[in-house]
């Protein structure tokens, strides 16, 4: 078990939508702009360029994001799974070093807005932006009519610099939230640590269950997850933070074939632990890959295999040292 450490700088969030949005003490900061989901180490480099030139210039650095994820609202029929819930994004990007995030509610309005109006309206009308740091593929405005090229244009015009953080590749994978999306759907979750520069992560509060795992020897602290989360079901690897301590564990998510076959569900086992804690949130990080579920032919070839899951699981977690994502506080 290990203590968590949380940084002391105040973050501000700011909500709104493209008509009104007080940003407060975020007014005139250096912004850098995105999706920011899963906050995977090529947003990171847009916002170390935010945050350099904010240093520069002697003003703050905030992320300018957008919710939900306009994927969602422009092709509501297609399924997303989203890397980081909006809380989670937040607590991602406080750990940063920026100073807060502006969130934009993306509406009809907000898709309806020319790329021009987004500059003039938004970014330095209400803003008032010291500077803008934004992707190579970053398109914004109606139609995705702005690019990179139009913004640093506009910018030049107006007064205000553009970082435009090039193309970033991980042994020849592109770094990006779909390849990291890819890697947790087949299990990969040491490749989208890679690529996320921290173990994946989800939060959740430990809900009841049907008290299986006690009987079986191994009681399980139960999480209901998105139903978009395309991770993979299997056995992994995890380490869970509790009120801001550390316990390491084996979890299932699934839907328990040798069972019920019901609602995909994450259950964790935690080791060397005692305690109550439904109802209690958990930050559940996934450290190494073990097995697929299996239906084996008896629940004492369950039990056997659940020992051999937790032997295995302790083994990666202390080659993985103390690996966690940062977070901060929201």
């Amino acid at each position: 078990m290990t203590k968590s450490t949380k940084p002391a700088n105040a973050f501000h969030v700011a909500h709104g939508s493209a008509e009104r949005i007080d940003i407060g003490p975020l007014y005139g900061a250096v912004v850098a702009i995105g999706n920011f989901d899963g906050v995977h180490r090529g947003h990171r480099a847009v916002i170390g360029a935010a945050l350099s030139r904010a240093r520069t210039l002697g003003r703050k650095a905030a992320a300018l994001t957008f919710s939900p994820h306009p994927r969602l609202f422009l092709r509501p029929q297609d399924a997303l799974f989203q890397l980081s819930s909006e809380r989670g994004k937040m607590r991602l990007l406080a750990a940063t070093g920026l100073d807060g995030a502006i969130v934009m509610r993306f509406d009809a309005a907000l898709a309806a807005t020319s790329a021009q109006d987004f500059i003039e309206s938004i970014l330095t009308g209400q803003f008032g932006i010291g500077g803008a740091a934004i992707g190579f593929d970053f398109h914004f405005g109606q139609s995705r009519k702005g690019s990179p090229a139009y913004l640093a244009e506009q910018g030049a015009r107006l007064g205000f610099a553009v970082d435009i953080a090039a193309p970033l590749e991980d042994e020849g994978r592109p770094v990006s939230s779909g390849a990291v999306r890819a890697a947790l759907t087949d299990g990969k979750v040491v490749e989208a640590a890679e690529l996320l520069g921290a173990p994946w992560f989800v939060s959740g509060e430990v809900i009841h269950g049907d008290k299986r795992g006690r009987t079986l020897g191994f009681p399980t602290a139960n999480l209901r997850l998105d139903p978009s989360c395309g991770l993979k079901h299997g056995i992994y690897a995890v380490r869970v933070d509790i009120a801001g301590k550390r316990h390491d564990g084996v979890a299932s998510f699934g839907v328990r074939p040798m069972f019920d076959d019901g609602a995909p569900l994450l259950e964790v086992n935690l080791f060397d632990f005692d305690g109550d804690l439904y109802g209690q949130p958990l930050d559940v990080a996934f450290i190494g890959w073990i097995r697929p579920e299996l239906k084996l032919e008896s629940v004492e070839a369950l039990k056997r295999q659940m020992a051999a899951d937790a032997v295995q699981a302790r083994d990666g977690l202390q080659r993985a040292g103390a690996a966690f994502p940062a977070l901060g506080e929201v």
